[in-house]
């Protein structure tokens, strides 16, 4: 393991020192808080066919979080170009010291964030469609009580987004965004709408449907950062849903943890986010699976946090890499938006374009 030198994240804040290990796990922190602000993060990653892998990286991304705050606050003091060295090789000796990252993970809680969102397929991502059928569990299972846990000793609120949930058929499974409380227990659920079949353009063809069985019920649930929309990855292109989300259920930020195709990824990820982010008027957080799982599959990345008007407040500085994006969001910023723009009191009902399309 070595380190890289302190930057300048691209949202205009101070990033913490950029960890390469064989994980490879960059971490931007943003400049200190306001005092309305909520702390939030965002994970990107590169899942695979190895569920204790992908737990693992999971883990280490939770304590990079933590160690990042310690590593930022710690910069402050440490000015000097030989004290700077010295604190690197310090922080360091914490990381190669599983204690250690245990200690950073909890001194660090109280000032880091209240929720850290985990990509689509966070746990696995089979070398072939219909894989992860084999793998499935119930949300009381033995793989959510292991993200559970980590919940619990983080305390730290998790988004599990797109977790193979045992369907009501051998043949099938709900693609299950999870909410996850600070004390490890299960706050919300909701099980994907939007399949993904689709001939990608210049790609591959894609049926989800054959193995997985789609969600009927629309799901928000309050959080210590606002009330939370839940989605997954392909209901981003149903505009219809977030307006649901933020009209009838008051959905102040919209999760979408995602695997984007590399060609998708590139042609419209960042519109589409941007796009329901200011229809909604919601903060958007997406957090984003990354590069190649094997042979035939590959995601885009560009794990991404947007504000209500559409400007993008988190964003990694690689859109390949493993690691996570934190950013400072502010609710107030949201009713402000809403106030000086009021379309929820502007939109028409939908009986009035049943009568406007005759």
């Amino acid at each position: 393991m070595h380190m890289h030198c302190v930057q300048r994240s691209a949202i205009g804040g101070i990033a913490s020192p950029i960890i390469k290990s064989s994980l490879s796990v960059p971490s931007t922190i943003m400049a200190m808080p306001s005092p309305n602000s909520l702390r939030v993060a965002a994970a990107q990653m590169t899942s695979v066919s190895d569920l204790a892998a992908n737990f693992a990286t999971c883990s280490r991304l939770v304590k990079v979080f933590f160690f990042s705050i310690f590593s930022f606050l710690g910069s402050l003091y440490f000015l000097s170009y030989f004290s700077l060295l010295f604190y690197i090789l310090l922080c360091t000796v914490f990381l190669l010291n599983t204690e250690y990252w245990v200690w950073c993970e909890k001194e660090a809680a109280s000032a880091g964030a209240k929720l850290l969102c985990f990509p689509e397929a966070f746990s696995y991502v089979g070398t072939k469609d219909g894989d992860s059928v084999s793998v499935a569990q119930p949300l009381d299972g033995p793989i959510m009580n292991q993200y559970c846990s980590l919940a619990r000793e983080s305390s730290i609120w998790l988004s599990l987004g797109g977790f193979q949930e045992k369907g009501s058929d051998p043949q099938h499974l709900c693609n299950t965004h999870v909410i996850v409380d600070e004390t490890g227990k299960i706050r919300s659920s909701y099980k994907k709408i939007h399949l993904f079949d689709v001939d990608v353009p210049g790609g591959r063809v894609y049926k989800e449907s054959s193995f997985t069985e789609p969600g009927k019920d629309i799901v928000a649930v309050d959080s210590p950062i606002g009330r939370l929309g839940l989605s997954v990855c392909y209901d981003l292109r149903f505009p219809e849903m977030y307006q649901l989300l933020r009209f009838q259920h008051e959905a102040q930020v919209l999760l979408v943890p995602s695997a984007f195709t590399k060609v998708t990824g590139a042609a419209h990820w960042e519109i589409l986010l941007r796009a329901r982010a200011i229809e909604t008027q919601c903060y958007v957080i997406a957090a984003a699976q990354t590069g190649k799982h094997g042979d035939k599959r590959e995601s885009y990345g560009d794990t991404l946090i947007i504000d209500p008007w559409g400007t993008i407040v988190g964003r990694l500085p690689d859109r390949l890499s493993t690691g996570i994006v934190v950013s400072d969001i502010d609710l107030s910023l949201v009713d402000s938006v809403r106030e000086k723009m009021p379309i929820d009191k502007q939109r028409m009902p939908i009986d009035f374009w049943k009568a406007a399309s005759l």
